[in-house]
């Protein structure tokens, strides 16, 4: 896939998020830990997945399981 994405697992109010992905991206996907091994798909239609910026690009890391692969791994290094 050609666009970018940064994945952002939430550990809590006062500790640092789990980044993956550029700043400067063109989505932005917020999931807070005890939902990051969770179908990401289900996630976002219960509103529990947090995304920021174009939806085409949230729909195609969706439908081709990027998003769940990549918030598996960064899920791992909590």
């Amino acid at each position: 896939m050609s666009a970018s994405v940064q994945y952002r697992i939430v550990l809590g109010k006062k500790v640092p998020d789990l980044v993956d992905g550029p700043d400067d991206a063109q989505l932005v996907i917020s999931v807070p830990l005890a939902d990051a091994t969770d179908d990401p798909t289900v996630a976002f239609m219960q509103g529990r997945l947090k995304p920021v910026g174009h939806t085409g690009v949230l729909f195609e890391v969706l439908r081709s399981g990027e998003a769940a692969e990549a918030l598996g791994r960064l899920s791992r290094l909590a």
